[in-house]
Order: structure tokens, then C-alpha cells, then sequence
């Protein structure tokens, strides 16, 4: 990083710090950052930390315009089905500090910023596996801390991070997680908000529909004997569980485990309460996905001891079907009531738990107004438990996660949702297509899987069309895939190998098309032999540590995120990033016209689009990995069109902008194009 490039970013001349490598950047001082912004941005910086601004209390609506979302004046949340997302996990830059030192790192075509899972996590650790709803006091930075005084919480200092995300031009995300950890603290101090059952030597001997009030006699029993953790404010003792059940939930949290605080206090208690509640053999029922969805038993596999001496079993499907999965270390929502008492197994999706449901938007509502978020990205949102897909008639008691919408939507119109689902072939997960699920759910955009293949290859060329076609004609858009937190592990290695400039260069350039590029992606190594786990973003999403874990081949030595070295990459990154600078605003809010769309057929890898109101640039890509295209034609272009070679993503190639031979005229058929290279992608001006 030069000095040149420090100044190009304060005077706006750029809007990310050009060579700023993003482990250099979490180097920096929080308050050297700061001045920079400030530098860039003026008053609105110390506005965005201010007490009055960073109070969790206060909803986004009711702080100064200057801090409001970038998208605060949408209708609706149809803004997402374009925006490029990043996706960050704030374990591996630290604190929430280091979100905004790594996006100076980001240009500002990136608008949006999804923040993996905030809360406090359960067994191993993991970010989706929530224990409790207070915030992970993993990701308070102590140099906010210092920055002033008033930024003593980890509330604040979310609220603080949103704010400067904001004024930098940023939308910022939070995941919402249709379940939590199995023993969390939302499981023990509401059970009637879980599904139960009781495991006795091996074998689960009862799973009616009303187990959740024997545990509630169970928690009520135990508190009676250990004592409150917490003394109520009139000291008045409840007499019953279902006194205990009826007081407000802040108070009976703290009754049960005590100070939010106190993060260690409260998971002895918790730890205790859960032996409690397995001596019994009472159990949460773990979460599922894919036919049948209900009817599980205990695996064959040997129980796990843990460090506290409580066994815990691992689980499966009695009669699995393609795609059938247990998450033992989780549970969901008991959202409906049972048929038959459970004796099946089978959901009744004509009674809704109407007080669960409120229960669980209402808590996304309020971490919705404490961070000031503008969308959420869906976690799981391919489960669909009911087999026949979706009904005739759908309401808000459809899908937890259009429900959560539909809530946060009443106090914030412009939060969309943002969906994490892969988009296979039908009845992958027996309930017909999933793009219809989608659609019933209100998802704006979704994911999708062009991340888990190699550029070029069948799968890519195959998925990237049907999503173009998906993108035509569908009311849920699909998203570019470019890596995500979750496909970065030694699993995936093979689809970092090469092609990653073409991957970059399509996330950027298709203006109508959502994109999703995760933190680590732009210095990711080269590997052709599995790495330390320290070096996978994924590994991050868990805490696992030694040899003697739930999950060996997840655990972690060392305590930081290691940064990839590969700086060749990062440099190729940058010079579209430069381009991108000059190019993309002229043409951001076009759609999209093909000129030679993905071939699905696989029997070609070029592909070539241009903007379909008032064309500024042609893009043209060569997705095959191994040869060069020759030539070929580009039909569909006004025959008075000239191409001037503007961009390569290899430099040196010829289309670089410093060469004055090569433009291309029309030749009574065709702009003619010549060879491209392996996995490059040249941009062309139109003159």
C-alpha cells in the first residue's frame, strides 16, 4: 500500500485503499481507520459513534438521516435482487472493528454486507448453533472500547459497525437461524417453545407431543433447589412452573442463569441444568432435513462423552431418503403442533404454535432494530418439512423465515431476505422445485451453488444458464456464487484453482444478477493437498479444539483466521477492481443482454453479454479452463458498433487498453472476436 493510495481513498478518488492487503489493514489502528473515514467522510463519521446513535435502543428510523441505510428510501426490498454481497465472519477478523478495517480494503461496486451469525454460541462453538440471544461477547473490540467511552458493550459497538458500514455506502445483513443449539439457554428457560423426547439406555422411549412440560418441572425442581441465580426484584419466589413459565423472559433468564454478563456464570449454570434435565433422559429433538423429516432413532455409532461426563448419542433417520439428515448438535422450533400426540412423528401444519412463532420473530425483530440491519440471510432456508411442497394456499404461518420478514418489514419496508438454499434439481429434497418454496417464502434472492463447481466445467456452464433462465423468469433471483464461508474447506480446493478472475470479473459485471463473494476469497492460496484448518474461513464457523472433540477433523490449533499468500491473485483482483472503478458506474443500473449466452450443452465455454438499454461495453469470457476459444462471432450488435479493446483479466493480453490496433468492426455478419485465453475475460468499449 502506498501513501498515493491512502490519499486517493480520503479525496474519494477511489473507494477502497488500492494495495491494501486485508491482513495489513486488521494490522491498522482502529483510530487511525477512523481518521481516514473521517478524512473521506466528514462529521457523519463521529455521528455514526456517537452516544445517541449507537444506542441499541433507539430504532435506525429515529437516528440521524445521515446514518440511514443507503437503502432506507426503498418501497420494498426488491433492491437485493442486484446487490453484490460480502460475506464476513467476524471471528476471522476478530472483532467487529475488524469488519470496518477490512472493508477499506472493499471497492464499493460490494454494497452489501452480510454478517455470519452474531449470537452467542453453543456446543463446539459453532455460530449456528445459538445458546442464547446476547450477542457474542467473542466480538467485542477493546480499541472501539477505547475510541470512547460510551462504546462499552457489544450492543453498542454492533450499532457503531452498522452505522460506519452505512455511511461507507454499505446494506449490512444478519443471519436469521430457524434453530438454535439443543441445550441453549432459549430450549431450558422457554420448553415449551421445543420438540422433546426422552432417551433411556439407548433408545428414545417417548416423544409425545407434551414432554416440554415434564422439563419445565424439571427446570422449576432444580432452580428450587440451587436457588436463583439472581434474586427477583420483589424477592418474590415462584410457586410453580408454571409461575417460573409466566415470568417475562429477560427476568426468567436471569433467575434461571443469571447476568447477561456474566458469560461464564451463566454456562456453569446452564451446564448444570442441562445434567438436570438428562438424568431424567429428557432431550430437545434434534433438527432434520429431507424426507421424512420426523421418525428418528439412535445411531449405532458409540456415544461421546464430554468433559463434563454427560453421554451424548448421535441420531439418524429409521428410514432415510436421499438427502435425509440429522443435526444432532441442534434443535428447531416446535412451530406446529403434533398429530396423534406424536405417535408418528407427523407435523400438523394446520395448527400453528401461534405464541412460538411470535416469539421467534418477535426476538429477530428486536436484533433487527439493535443492529440497524437492512436484510438477513436465510440459514437453511432449502428445509421444507412438508412433503408436498407448497399448498394451494400459503399465509404468514408458512415458513418461519417469511415470517421474520414479513415482521422486521412492518418497522423497516426496504429488509429483504436473502436466502441460503442451492437450487438442485427437482425433488432433491422430495417437495418438487425449490425455487417455488422460495418464492412462497418471499425470498428476494438466493444463493445458489455456481460456488461448489469448477469454472468451465459441466456442473458450472449447466447451473450458470438454468440460473439466467431462473433470473428471466422468476420472482426469487439467483445469485452469482463466487465463495461463501461454508464452501471453503479442503473439500473445495479444486474449484480455487484457476478461473478465479473470470469468477470475479462476472459477479461485478452482471449488473442484474446478485452476487456473493466471501471474506478470504481475494489472497486464497492455490492448493492441491488439504492445508491447516487455520487457512479455511468454514473451520471458523466452529470452535473445535485437540484431539478429543465431537468433530476432529474441525478442530483448530491455533486462535486466528490465517490469511492466504497469494498475492498474485490479489494484484489480478485489483486491476478489475480499478477497472471496475471507471466502468461499473456508467452502466449499474442496465439490465443484461446475451449475446452469447453459457452454453448448458457444455460444448463451448464462451459466453457474451452487453447492456440492453444503451450498450457501453461488451464482456466477453472464455470459461474453458484448458484452451483458448479461436474465434467466433458475436452476433446481435448494431453494424455501426465498433469494439475498442478495453479490459483483459490477463494482463499483457490484447485487449489491454494500451494497445491502439485491434478494434473491431462488424463484417457483415459478426463482430469478429480472436482467441481467448483460458478463463480470461475481456472487456470492450463501445465506440
Amino acid at each position: 500500500m502506498q501513501n498515493d493510495s491512502l490519499i486517493a481513498y480520503s479525496e474519494r478518488h477511489a473507494s477502497f485503499v488500492d494495495g491494501l492487503l486485508p491482513p495489513d489493514a486488521l494490522n491498522l489502528r482502529l483510530s487511525t481507520v477512523i481518521e481516514l473515514l473521517e478524512a473521506r467522510l466528514g462529521p457523519v463519521v463521529a455521528a455514526a459513534l456517537s452516544p445517541e446513535a449507537t444506542d441499541p435502543r433507539v430504532p435506525g428510523s429515529a437516528i440521524s438521516n445521515s446514518l440511514h441505510s443507503p437503502r432506507s428510501g426503498e418501497p420494498n426490498s426488491d433492491w437485493l435482487k442486484r446487490t453484490k454481497m460480502v460475506g464476513i465472519n467476524v471471528r476471522t477478523v476478530g472483532s467487529f472493528a475488524g469488519v470496518i478495517k477490512y472493508l477499506l480494503t472493499v471497492p464499493a461496486a460490494f454494497d452489501s454486507v452480510h454478517l455470519l451469525p452474531i449470537w452467542e454460541p453453543g456446543v463446539v462453538d459453532s455460530l449456528y448453533g445459538l445458546s442464547s440471544w446476547n450477542l457474542n461477547p467473542e466480538f467485542f473490540s477493546e480499541e472501539m472500547a477505547d475510541l470512547a467511552e460510551h462504546l462499552d458493550t457489544v450492543e453498542r459497538q454492533l450499532r457503531a459497525t452498522v452505522n460506519l458500514a452505512h455511511v461507507m455506502g454499505r446494506t449490512v445483513g444478519m443471519d436469521v437461524i430457524p434453530h438454535t443449539d439443543r441445550f441453549s439457554e432459549m430450549a431450558l428457560g422457554t420448553p415449551r417453545h421445543f420438540e422433546w423426547m426422552q432417551v433411556i439406555d439407548g433408545n428414545i422411549v417417548d416423544h409425545s407431543s407434551d414432554l416440554h412440560e415434564q422439563v419445565e418441572a424439571i427446570v422449576f425442581g432444580w432452580l428450587m433447589e440451587l436457588g436463583p441465580a439472581l434474586a427477583a426484584e420483589d424477592g418474590v419466589m415462584p410457586q410453580s412452573a408454571q409461575d417460573l413459565m409466566a415470568i417475562e423472559e429477560p427476568e426468567r433468564l436471569e433467575f434461571l442463569f443469571g447476568s447477561r454478563d456474566d458469560f461464564a456464570g451463566r454456562n456453569e449454570r446452564r451446564v448444570e441444568l442441562i445434567k438436570r434435565i438428562k438424568w431424567f433422559g429428557y432431550e430437545p429433538v434434534p433438527a432434520t432435513m429431507g424426507v421424512p423429516y420426523r421418525d428418528i432413532r439412535v445411531a449405532d455409532s458409540p456415544a461421546v462423552v464430554d468433559e463434563h461426563g454427560m453421554i451424548w448419542n448421535d441420531y439418524v433417520m429409521s428410514d432415510p431418503r436421499f438427502m435425509s439428515r440429522v443435526f444432532t448438535p441442534l434443535a428447531r422450533y416446535k412451530l406446529y403442533e403434533r398429530l396423534n400426540d406424536n405417535a408418528d412423528w407427523e407435523i400438523d401444519f394446520d395448527l400453528p404454535r401461534r405464541s412460538t412463532w411470535e416469539y421467534v420473530t418477535n426476538h429477530f425483530a428486536a436484533a433487527a432494530m439493535v443492529g440497524n440491519f437492512d436484510f438477513m440471510r436465510g440459514d437453511m432456508s432449502h428445509v421444507q418439512m412438508r412433503p408436498e411442497g407448497v399448498p394451494d394456499r400459503t399465509d404468514s404461518y408458512y415458513d418461519i423465515l417469511r415470517a421474520v420478514k414479513e415482521r422486521i418489514q412492518l418497522d423497516t419496508p426496504h429488509f429483504g431476505y436473502f436466502a441460503e438454499s442451492f437450487l438442485p434439481a427437482r425433488d432433491v429434497f422430495q417437495y418438487g422445485e425449490e425455487l417455488d418454496h422460495l418464492e412462497a417464502s418471499l425470498a428476494d434472492a438466493t444463493l445458489g451453488d455456481l460456488q461448489s463447481a469448477v469454472v468451465g466445467g459441466h456442473e458450472y456452464l449447466r447451473r450458470f444458464r438454468r440460473y439466467l433462465d431462473d433470473l428471466a423468469t422468476r420472482r426469487c433471483t439467483p445469485a452469482y456464487g463466487v465463495m461463501t464461508a461454508d464452501k471453503d474447506d479442503p473439500r473445495f480446493d479444486e474449484y480455487y484453482r484457476a478461473g478465479n478472475e473470470l469468477r470475479y470479473l462476472t459477479a461485478l459485471f452482471l449488473t442484474d444478477m446478485p452476487s456473493y463473494t466471501a471474506l478470504g476469497f481475494e489472497l486464497r492460496d492455490v492448493r492441491h493437498e488439504p492445508a491447516e484448518n487455520e487457512r479455511y474461513t468454514k473451520l471458523f464457523v466452529f470452535w473445535e479444539r485437540g484431539s478429543h472433540t465431537l468433530y476432529p477433523s474441525k478442530a483448530r490449533e491455533g486462535g486466528e483466521y490465517v490469511w492466504g499468500e497469494n498475492v498474485e491473485l490479489f494484484e489480478s483482483l485489483s486491476r478489475i477492481r480499478r477497472f471496475a472503478e471507471k466502468a461499473l458506474p456508467k452502466i449499474e443500473a442496465s439490465s443484461t443482454r446475451w449475446l452469447v449466452p453459457p452454453d448448458s450443452t457444455t460444448l463451448r465455454g464462451t459466453s457474451v453479454w452487453t447492456q440492453a438499454e444503451k450498450p457501453k461495453y461488451v464482456i466477453a469470457t472464455n470459461a474453458d479452463l484448458e484452451f483458448e476459444s479461436g474465434y467466433f462471432g458475436i452476433p446481435g450488435l448494431d453494424q455501426a458498433v465498433v469494439l475498442e479493446p478495453a479490459f483483459s483479466t490477463i494482463e499483457g493480453s490484447p485487449a489491454e487498453p494500451t494497445m491502439t490496433e485491434g478494434l473491431i468492426r462488424h463484417n457483415g455478419f459478426f463482430h469478429r472476436i480472436e482467441n481467448l485465453q483460458p478463463g480470461e475475460g475481456r472487456v470492450f468499449r463501445v465506440t
